[in-house]
Formats: C-alpha cells, structure tokens, sequence
C-alpha cells in the first residue's frame, strides 16, 4: 500500500507539472483577481501594484506572498490572516495553480466557500478559513485535497455535515470545525480527534463528541457514511489503475516532464557540476556541487524542509550518511566577491546557540549555504505542529528560551560589530538532539540587502514575520537591537501562551495579536490566563509568571524601555537555576560594561516606566 501511495503522489506531481506551462501568466492573473474581489479597508493589498510585473518584485514586496523561488512567479503561499478583508470568497484563485497554503483567518469573508474549492486547488496542505463570516455548507470537493494536512474552519456560520470525502483523507490529522452550525454524524474516521474540534455544533453528535446520535438519524447518517467510504475505495482503485497504466506507458515522458518543469533553476546553473564547495572546517573527501545535487534529488521537493524570506532549505543526505540542510538563497546584489568576503565573516561565527554554518557553494547565479541539520526542527513546528504526544514541556520550553536568548545576546554584544539578527520568530529557532535552541539565517539580512536600514520584514509579512515586527519598524523601517529583543518576547510569549502570534485560540471573540491579548490580561490583573492550559501549574506558578513577564518586559512598545537581550539571558538563567541548565561558571562574553540585575526591579522599572 505504501509503494503504490508513493507512485500515485509521484504521478500527480508529473501532472501537475505538466499543467504549469503559463504559470507565470495564470499566478499574475490569480492575484489581480483576488485583489479585484477583497474588500480591503486597510490596504494590506496596496503593495500589489500589477506596474512591474517582475518575479523579485511579485515574490518578495507583495504583502503576503510566498514564491518557491523569487526568479519564479509560482505563488505557494497566500497569507493574509487577520488584515480586515472582506466580502465574498476571494475569486481567482483557480489560477495559482501551485498553491499549497492558504490563510485567510480572522477576516471578514462572508458567503459560502465555493463548492469547487478542492478542485480549484487540489495541491492545498493547509487551509485556514477559521475566524470569519462564512456560511453554506463544507464543500465534498476537499477530499480531492489528498496532500491535505491541516484544515481550519473553525468560528465560521458553516451548515450541513461534515463531508465524509474530507474523512477519508489519510494525510488529514489537524482539523477545527467547532462554533459553527453543523449537523449530522462526526466521520468515524474523526474518532481520535479532541472533542474541542467539534464543539460548539448542537447539531453534530457522535465520537468523539459525548452526545449520541437519534437512531434514525445514525442510520441514515451511517449509510450515507458508508456509501461515500465505498465510493472512495472505488475511485482509489479506479485512480490506482490509472496510475499503473501511467507509469508502464508514460514512463519516460514522466521523467522528462520532471526534468524539465521541476526545479528549472538546477539546469540552468551555468557552472561545472564538479565545482568544490567551500567548506570552513576541511573534510576527509572533498564536496562537489555534483554530491549536493544528488543529496537533494537535485533539489526536488520531497527534501524540502522551509521557506523563509532569505530562502530555501533543503535536506542533504551524503552517501556516507550524514545529513545536511542546504539553503539555496534568493537573490544578492553583492558581488561574487563580496558574498565569499561575507562568507569567511559568517563562517567564523561561532557559538554553541547558533546554528553553524558549515560552508557555501557560488555556481554561476546560485549560491548554496550549507549548515548543520537540527533533527528536531523548528520551534515553530514543535510548539504549534506537533502532535499532543509531541507537546514540549515546561523544562524543555523553559531550556531553549534560555538557550536562545543566550545565543542572540552573543550576537548582539560579543560580535564587533554586533549583529541584528532582524528576522527573529519561532522558526528561526532550531532544536538540536537534546533541544539545545539554536538560532539560524543571522547575518542574512545584512547579506541580501546591503543597505543596513532595509530588509523589510514588515512588507514581507510572511512564514512567521506577521506577529513579531516591532511596531516602530512600520515607521522608521530601520531594524535596531530593540527591535530584535521585541521579536524574541513575542516568541518567549508563544512559549509560555502555546499560542500562534497572529492566531490567538481563545475562548470568547477576541481578534488580534499574542502581544494584544497578553497585555489586555496584563491590565485587568488576569495574566495567569495567558498560560498554557497544557502545562501543570502545581509548584510552577512563580517560574510561569516570571517567564510571562520577561516576555511582556521585552514586547513593550517604547524601545528605550525593553531590556537588552544581555538582561533578558540573565533574567531567564535566574529562572532557570534549578534545573541545572548551564554551567554555574558559565559566562557570557560581553564587550560593554554590564551592572547586576534585579528581575523584579527590571520589570517592574520598565512596566511603570511604559505606563508613565
């Protein structure tokens, strides 16, 4: 079953490849027509001019897009949770073709969701409609979305069942249909999702709700259920069959469409495959381009492991083994010779919470990083995409904020000249075996944009951005040491909240930011609230609100009166005392004069000095 799961998703990629021959054309088209049918009464969308139709231009100023790759206009991320748009169901979106992500939570839509949604955009992985006004019932269509992985429909006017298409899709394990206005029986496949997907439906009934479903309506139910199982098994068959006759007759013809759609820039690397890539710690055998390209499948997309603003990372597995994680970054303006002077630079940045840069490739216009691989991801992933089995605990979320902030005061006062790191969230985080925190991509910033004041988190706004920005930068667009420690409060706050920046899952109507929401507890003496309920509070009451303040210390809005990320380490080691964590002789390397901390007197100091 697994080998014909692998040739079936294998053939749909073929086909999808095959279908992208305007891409470029139809992305265009996609967001013209969204734009044309939002209301946007914040002009969020006002970056999407359509007067320079370039892919640099399309894939890194257009506020929440997300390109594979800024030289291709193949739009795979749509982003725009919480901006105040309105009306319908956004038209036009048939025509991102590679669309594998689709946020636009906390919104204002209204109307049903179009009935044709899965097939419009069978490619979809997540799909977060949560959070508006929508109506109309779960279109069947959505158990074509077979990569389907995570679907948010949660806080919506929804009607009807809940499809027993979407029930069968085995990749589906993250879901939320709860506070809406559905009816029927839950999916038997649905059995081990939390009751809390469901809730807030008086009309629903079954496992794993408490309620049981009327004998007639469960008949009933029951067959409709059964009926849609079957159907299913029939056209998994039918497309099995398909699929056989594909591979046996189109064999070649697969591959070539592979070759020639599918990572167009590995091709076109006008450099020999046998250059060497440039390691800062000499192995045993040399590494060639030619071993990067066969560690990553020439760079396919089954090794893909994220997309950020500075690039694409890949998963490397050498021949002997080992793995490593290859960033493929997006275009510099320096020079070939500048980026290899600022190589050397970074290669020599070393700190047990970074993550290390092992070398980097120059091939014609592509340049390669290549760093260690962390096992255990992201912190992004592991806090907001792990299963329930998976949920860090206290100590283990307690250790990597230390760890963290230990590495991103090291870069702000022990590098002369001290480095802004500018894109600090949850994902630039990095969890080693033991989930020693590691920060990756600091000094990019300054790499991808040589002008120090400009890298644009803000009109980016993507893959963890929106959230963590400062609220000066909107303003001044120059990115300061303050302006990082604000982003590590909002990821201390996520630590401690289990909560996503933009995407807060409370109880009651509340809509806005992690940052918000803290301080609207923080000023009605309810701060306890903002806890994880997941975390036992029993004999760590004091550690859980001495850690929700240094975040709230960190995030306040004046600059002046956040502590230095020096001040936040030591805060958060004092916290951290018992659990051994670091060493009792450990000290951080600090060029300026430092004085000894109090942390109540330092929170409380800024706290009052905020209100003031």
């Amino acid at each position: 079953m697994a080998s014909s799961g692998l040739v079936i998703i294998s053939v749909l990629i073929v086909l999808h490849l095959h279908q992208q021959v305007n891409t470029q054309t139809t992305d265009v088209s996609c967001l013209e027509q969204f734009k044309k049918t939002v209301i946007d009464p914040n002009n969020y969308l006002s970056s999407w001019t359509f007067t320079n139709l370039t892919s640099d231009i399309i894939c890194q100023q257009y506020y929440g897009v997300q390109c594979l790759h800024p030289s291709q206009i193949s739009v795979y991320s749509l982003l725009l949770p919480g901006m105040g748009l309105g009306g319908t169901f956004p038209q036009g979106l048939e025509n991102c073709t590679s669309l594998t992500s689709l946020d636009l939570s906390s919104n204002a839509f209204t109307g049903p969701i179009p009935e044709k949604i899965g097939t419009m955009l069978p490619y979809l992985v997540k799909l977060d409609l949560s959070f508006n006004h929508l109506g109309g019932q779960i279109p069947t269509s959505l158990g074509n979305c077979t990569y389907l992985n995570s679907l948010k429909l949660q806080k919506n006017e929804l009607t009807g069942p809940i499809p027993g298409q979407i029930g069968i899709l085995d990749r589906l394990k993250d879901v939320d249909f709860s506070s809406n206005r559905l009816t029927g029986l839950i999916p038997y496949t649905f059995a081990k999702i939390p009751a809390q997907a469901f809730q807030g439906n008086p009309g629903l009934c079954g496992i794993p709700l408490s309620n049981a479903c009327k004998s007639s309506k469960s008949g009933t139910s029951t067959g409709v259920i059964v009926g849609v199982v079957v159907a299913g098994v029939l056209a998994a068959v039918a497309v099995a069959v398909c699929c056989i006759w594909f591979i046996v007759f189109k064999k070649k013809r697969g591959k070539a469409l592979v070759r020639s759609d599918e990572n167009t820039w590995v091709r076109k690397i006008k450099a020999p495959r046998t250059i060497a890539v440039s390691m800062f710690e000499q192995p045993l055998v040399k590494i060639k381009l030619s071993d990067l390209m066969a560690a990553t499948n020439n760079f396919s997309r089954d090794n893909l492991i994220s997309i950020g603003q500075t690039g694409v990372f890949y998963k490397a597995t050498l021949r002997d083994g080992s793995v490593l994680a290859i960033k493929r970054l997006r275009p510099s303006p320096h020079s070939d010779r500048q980026f290899r002077a600022e190589m050397e630079t970074l290669g020599k940045v070393r700190h047990r919470n970074l993550v290390p840069l092992l070398g980097y490739c120059v091939a014609g216009a592509e340049r390669l990083l290549v760093y260690k691989h962390m096992i255990n991801g992201s912190l992004q992933n592991r806090l907001h995409e792990s299963g329930e089995t998976e949920k860090l605990d206290w100590p283990a979320r307690l250790k990597i904020g230390i760890g963290a902030a230990r590495g991103l005061a090291w870069l702000h006062h022990s590098c002369n000249p001290c480095i802004i790191h500018r894109n600090i969230s949850s994902n630039s985080i990095l969890l080693g075996e033991d989930f020693d925190a590691r920060i990756t991509d600091f000094g990019l910033a300054r790499l991808m944009n040589p002008v120090d004041t400009h890298i644009s988190t803000f009109v980016n706004g993507d893959f963890g951005d929106v959230g963590y920005v400062a609220p000066e930068y909107a303003r001044t667009l120059v990115a300061t040491v303050k302006g990082d420690v604000y982003s590590f409060g909002v990821v201390l706050l996520e630590l401690v909240t289990g909560q996503k920046p933009v995407d807060i899952n409370v109880e009651g109507d509340f809509k806005g930011t992690l940052v918000k929401w803290v301080g609207m507890l923080s000023g009605n003496a309810n701060i306890k609230e903002a806890i994880d309920k997941s975390l036992p509070s029993e004999g760590l009451d004091n550690e859980l609100v001495q850690f929700l303040r240094v975040g709230c210390a960190c995030v306040l809005s004046q600059p002046k009166e956040r502590p230095s990320m020096y001040e936040v380490f030591q805060l958060l080691r004092a916290i951290g005392e018992k659990y051994h964590f670091t060493d009792q002789d450990e000290e951080l390397p600090i060029l300026s004069q430092t004085v000894d901390i109090d942390a109540n007197e330092l929170i409380v100091s800024r706290e009052n000095g905020s209100r003031n």
